[in-house]
C-alpha cells in the first residue's frame, strides 16, 4: 500500500534538496486553477524541479495546451519557486499530456471523477 505521504511526482530535488523540495510542494499548493479548485501540486502539474547551483528549472504541464490561465499558472509557479530558493527559476513547459492518474491520491474524487 502507497505512503500517503509519499508524493506521486518524484522530483529531481527530492534527492538532491529534500528540504526544499518537501517546502516547495507545501508552498506551491498555494497556486489552484481556477476553472478546476485544485492546486497544482494535487493536479499533478509539477513534473520536475532541478535545483542547481546558480538557477532552478521546473517542468510543469498544463490540464490543457490551450489552458486560459496557463500562462499566468507559470508565472506564479516560477515567482513562488524563486521566492523560496533564491534563485533564478526557469519554467520549462512539457509537451506531457495531463489525465487524472497524474493527480494526487484523492483529488480526482474531489472533482468526481470517481
Amino acid at each position: 500500500m502507497p505512503d500517503e505521504n509519499e508524493p506521486k511526482t518524484i522530483w529531481m530535488a527530492d534527492s538532491t534538496h529534500p528540504a526544499i523540495s518537501a517546502e516547495l510542494r507545501e508552498k506551491l499548493r498555494e497556486i489552484t486553477d481556477p476553472e478546476l479548485g485544485l492546486n497544482i501540486i494535487q493536479l499533478g502539474l509539477v513534473r520536475d524541479v532541478v535545483i542547481e547551483d546558480e538557477s532552478v528549472t521546473v517542468k510543469m504541464i498544463l490540464t490543457t495546451p490551450y489552458c486560459p490561465y496557463g500562462p499566468a499558472l507559470l508565472e506564479m509557479s516560477r515567482k513562488k519557486v524563486e521566492e523560496i530558493v533564491g534563485k533564478p527559476t526557469t519554467i520549462e513547459y512539457g509537451m506531457e499530456v495531463w489525465d487524472f492518474s497524474m493527480m494526487e491520491d484523492g483529488a480526482a474524487e474531489e472533482l468526481g471523477f470517481f
